[in-house]
């Protein structure tokens, strides 16, 4: 009994835990994973930094277009997720294991990012230093006009 609720206890810990870091675990949808990579409109072995990358869709859209991406998740669970549903690509993609604002992010040409509205001032303020372009599924940067919109995917260049 107390392995179940030691279980239940982690589990919770994994999924609720991200919230207070960036947002929780919501999976993108096909069409707007598909969409963020039009907008970026990245080539062939450029790579594209996913934020809180989830159960993986975004990253395996990116490496079947042929794109490198790296995600950082923080979440245990859906590193591993991601793992197995990226391996077949595992040239192309790379998962970290960490909190996306404390992680060093490694050089990229464009990012993904489903984070809660309440980040997405902060990310901005990030975005600003890494001067690359930001496709943001859902949720628009406070007082920053996008570039594009489409399907709820907002393009921003910087």
């Amino acid at each position: 009994m107390v392995f179940i609720f030691i279980a239940i206890l982690v589990i919770i810990l994994a999924f609720g835990g991200v919230l207070l870091r960036g947002a929780p675990y919501v999976p993108t949808l096909d069409k707007q994973a598909k969409t963020a990579l039009e907008l970026l409109d990245l080539k062939s072995d450029q790579t594209l930094l996913e934020l809180g990358s989830g159960d993986g869709k975004v990253m395996l859209a990116a490496a079947r277009a042929g794109l490198n991406v790296v995600g950082i998740e923080l979440n245990p669970f859906l590193v591993v997720i991601s793992w197995l549903r990226t391996r077949r690509y595992r040239k192309q993609v790379r998962i970290i294991w960490g909190d996306f604002w404390r992680v060093t992010w490694p050089e990229c040409d464009g990012v993904f990012a489903f984070l809660l509205g309440r980040f997405m001032s902060r990310l901005d303020t990030r975005m600003h230093q890494v001067q690359k372009p930001l496709v943001s599924f859902a949720f628009q940067i406070p007082g920053r006009k996008a570039d594009t919109e489409r399907a709820g995917v907002y393009l921003y260049r910087y």
